[in-house]
């Protein structure tokens, strides 16, 4: 895991509030940084690399294949995380928990 991803991992572990989060989720050809399976949800931390290369299209086909499996999918940027990953993490519970409300 990136240090952005261990910040918002320590976040959402301590934030739980009955809401399961999984790291490094096994989804199909597919890891998914975080997976909560309540709201099927999939969380991406995004860092520079997924601008590089062949990443883009890498992210699109993973977004459509998530998609078809009924999986939202939310990107998080890994410089957000870096400022504030307790504010990230608040965003992601509460956008959670309208979701299953």
């Amino acid at each position: 895991m990136s240090k952005p991803e261990i910040m918002l991992w320590q976040q959402l572990r301590k934030k739980p509030l009955g809401i399961k989060f999984r790291r490094q989720h096994p989804l199909g050809p597919y890891i998914l940084d975080f997976y909560c399976p309540a709201a099927k949800l999939a969380m991406e931390v995004d860092g520079l690399s997924h601008d590089m290369g062949d990443r883009p299209e890498y992210d699109l086909r993973r977004e459509g294949f998530l998609n078809q499996q009924g999986v939202e999918s939310i990107r998080i940027s890994a410089q957000d995380v870096l400022d504030d990953a307790e504010d990230v993490a608040d965003r992601i519970l509460r956008y959670v928990q309208g979701q299953l409300s």
